[in-house]
């Protein structure tokens, strides 16, 4: 088969378990560097789609956004178009899932989404053909919120088996890297607004512990100038995270599904700071393996009593989930179930509005 996997960082993560145990051939549509990075080892061509424009501290207009969106989605229209694709499969529910979702409906290609946050899916995830969920709570939601009854319970995350293969650095060389053995990581992902990272880090500074700060894709300067005591760094550039995370004495993050299986699946103790998405898939995953999730001003309380999470099932599960889509992948005619369609887009977009 020819399958067109359309993904960023985080996503890229859920789909490898699955695309490296198959022959299949893969049509890699990215839309960041470092997913590029990712696939490219399973990919027989890789294509860049555009650029992630979330989580950043400037805002452009919409009409800007717009225009931008409508050519990442045309260039994603014309990377599949003459490749003989016979399914897309997407992860996620940012901008690359939206373009990969309207170049599939448009050239009639097979659709597969694999969904892990029913609060806030993207709103073209009503045209997949099929959709794969966690568990079964997120399956009857998905009916529930959004009218969509096209789903597979995959009980699992894949992630969580990715994250088990990366090879880790040696902790003592990571010790040496960063001149300390005794840190806590605090990580500003996708649930961060940039409005919120002076307090995120004032209370975090009232930890009596080194901390190493991970903008993500915040500007390094306006983080940088939070800060206000000794002992706190922020990285600029690339990182090693999981490794990173795995040497810490503990993981402070406000961030959504990704990080929530990385730091699961490595048994660092851990504490989400509630984002802005106040229901979120990855809140139910996070405590449902003993994580956490509290106020930022609950930040220091919290820490105290962080724990290892559990890791062992949600591992387990990952394996199985992986497994199973890879099998759906190549069984897609046996589910009939018809798409959500513009009733369940519009349900999903009405959603959506209260994070925007």
């Amino acid at each position: 088969m020819n399958i067109a996997v359309v993904a960023e960082t985080a996503p890229a993560k859920t789909i490898i378990p699955i695309i490296e145990k198959s022959t299949d051939n893969i049509l890699a549509l990215t839309h960041s560097q470092m997913a590029t990075d990712l696939l490219y080892p399973y990919s027989v061509e890789t294509y860049n789609i555009g650029e992630s424009r979330r989580n950043t501290s400037k805002k452009r207009s919409n009409f800007t956004i717009g225009k931008l969106v409508l050519q990442d989605a045309y260039r994603t229209y014309s990377a599949m178009k003459d490749k003989d694709i016979d399914l897309v499969l997407t992860c996620g529910n940012s901008g690359d899932v939206r373009k990969g979702l309207v170049a599939a409906k448009k050239l009639d290609i097979p659709k597969l989404h694999i969904e892990q946050d029913i609060y806030n899916p993207i709103e073209m995830i009503a045209y997949a053909n099929l959709i794969t969920v966690p568990n079964t709570d997120a399956r009857k939601k998905l009916k529930k919120m959004y009218g969509i009854t096209n789903t597979v319970n995959i009980k699992g995350y894949p992630q969580a088996e990715y994250v088990t293969k990366l090879p880790l650095e040696d902790v003592d060389e990571v010790y040496k890297f960063y001149g300390s053995d005794d840190f806590y990581v605090l990580f500003l992902g996708g649930d961060t607004r940039a409005e919120d990272i002076p307090e995120i880090i004032h209370q975090t500074e009232k930890l009596s512990k080194t901390i190493i700060i991970i903008p993500y894709r915040f500007d390094v300067d306006y983080v940088s100038k939070q800060v206000t005591r000794r002992g706190v760094y922020v990285v600029d550039g690339e990182v090693d995270l999981i490794s990173l995370m795995n040497a810490s004495q503990g993981i402070i993050y406000c961030a959504g599904m990704g990080v929530t299986i990385e730091a699961g699946s490595l048994a660092v103790p851990a504490v989400k700071i509630m984002g802005f998405h106040k229901d979120h898939a990855s809140n139910d995953l996070a405590r449902s393996i003993g994580i956490n999730v509290v106020s930022v001003y609950n930040i220091k309380e919290a820490v105290g009593y962080m724990r290892k999470p559990r890791s062992k099932q949600l591992i387990k599960n990952g394996i199985r989930a992986s497994m199973k889509v890879n099998e759906i992948m190549h069984n897609m005619t046996m589910f009939e179930d018809e798409c959500g369609g513009f009733n369940s887009l519009k349900r999903i977009w009405n959603q959506r509005k209260q994070y925007r």
